[in-house]
């Protein structure tokens, strides 16, 4: 069992503990003061290991990011007999380009390429030509993504065969409600105002990917999974901090930027909230939306927000255990669920450090017409290898104007 697996079991023990130290009391009454110091015992156990947890996985982190190429190897081995008809199509293009691949193979690429992308490129040069992924390839790389979190992993997703503009209805009509009316009465008249919210969506490259010619022609390297996972942790750091903070000119609108105040710090309040300010923010979203609502924050706010203890002494932040699985509990905070985002700004002056709300009206659009480019230039073939690049496009905006998403604003001073 690896490091950060002892860890986690080791928290899961510690959050069962506090769980059930939690629940034999109910909200109304105070925890006896002995108990409470065993709660807060525990929970300061819970946080270290946090703080242990938070190290090794930076570690595994860093050491990806330094070697983005060896944490891709590792999931790109297989079984050679083991390739479906679409994995055959796409090594023989990335090992040989566009003319290794049979007449049945171009027809079918063919077949599901944007006529306008076919246009733009040549392909009748294998080594210049683009390749469209199949759209198996093109979900499974979107799952790989909100496997990762953020706020894919909270939104609704919407795939679409062109880019073309999307232009969604809105309106607020939280406050509409209809009438009883008598006998032969005419109804009032209430038109609901109707906006648009665009669904654009943008180009985003994968930058320059390098592959070896040996592993190319190793029958045991899966280069469709080698593909694959560079691309999902290449996009998604780039598409998850536009989904959170993108300005919407030029990239999507993220869902800091679209998320109105519902609560503003008080005057000092430029790295703390309080309970209260918790309590308001929940508040200021229309109980319409709280349904399945959730808190997004930073790690580093979360750090902040783990300290406060309501009116019975008690901290409003419940960690969860074995998340994930059947049985198992997500870490609450005022019973709500919580969902980290490394791209959220951690609380600072003027910040929107902490977002509540349904997340579900945050719509994230994916153009399932993934591209992949083989380069075979010098700059390449001098060192031994083949250079491939992908293209792809997405795009985001919280498609709401009754205040789904709020978001908690420390103050500037």
């Amino acid at each position: 069992m690896s490091k950060l697996a002892q860890l986690r079991e080791a928290r899961n023990a510690k959050a069962r503990e506090a769980q059930e130290l939690n629940n034999r009391y109910p909200a109304d009454q105070r925890m006896p003061a002995a108990e409470g110091e065993k709660l807060d015992a525990v929970l300061a156990e819970i946080e270290a290991i946090d703080a242990e947890i938070a190290r090794e996985s930076r570690l595994i982190q860093m050491a990806g990011e330094q070697n983005e190429h060896e944490t891709a190897l590792n999931t790109a081995t297989r079984n050679p007999a083991d390739i479906s008809n679409e994995s055959a199509a796409l090594r023989a293009m990335l090992t040989g380009g566009l003319s290794a691949l049979s007449q049945e193979q171009r027809n079918a690429m063919f077949a599901r390429q944007n006529p306008d992308i076919r246009a733009a490129m040549s392909t009748t040069t294998g080594s210049e030509g683009g390749y469209t992924v199949a759209t198996e390839f093109s979900r499974s790389l979107i799952e790989a993504m909100k496997q990762m979190g953020g706020v894919r992993a909270v939104a609704s997703q919407i795939t679409t065969g062109t880019g073309a503009q999307m232009l969604f209805p809105t309106a607020d009509a939280t406050a509409e409600e209809g009438e009883i009316v008598g006998q032969n009465t005419t109804v009032t008249a209430l038109d609901t105002t109707f906006g648009q919210a665009s669904m654009d969506v943008w180009k985003y490259s994968s930058k320059s990917i390098a592959l070896p010619f040996e592993l190319l022609q190793d029958s045991m390297f899966d280069v469709e999974a080698y593909v694959r996972e560079v691309l999902r942790l290449r996009l998604w750091r780039i598409q998850n901090r536009h989904h959170t903070l993108g300005t919407g000119t030029g990239q999507p609108r993220g869902i800091v930027t679209a998320a109105g105040v519902g609560k503003a710090g008080a005057t000092g309040q430029t790295l703390t909230i309080t309970y209260e300010d918790l309590v308001d923010l929940e508040h200021s979203v229309d109980p319409v939306y709280r349904n399945g609502a959730r808190f997004m924050l930073h790690d580093d706010s979360l750090k902040v927000v783990r300290k406060i203890k309501d009116a019975q002494g008690r901290p409003i932040f419940v960690p969860g255990y074995e998340q994930g699985n059947p049985g198992g509990a997500p870490d609450r905070l005022l019973g709500r669920e919580i969902a980290i985002n490394q791209n959220m700004e951690p609380m600072d002056a003027s910040k929107k450090s902490v977002l509540f709300g349904d997340f579900s009206k945050y719509k994230i659009r994916d153009v399932m017409d993934v591209t992949l480019f083989r380069m075979t230039d010098s700059a390449y073939t001098l060192k031994g290898q083949v250079g491939f690049v992908a293209f792809c496009r997405s795009g985001g905006n919280l498609i709401d104007v009754g205040g789904a998403v709020k978001a908690y604003q420390n103050s500037a001073t």
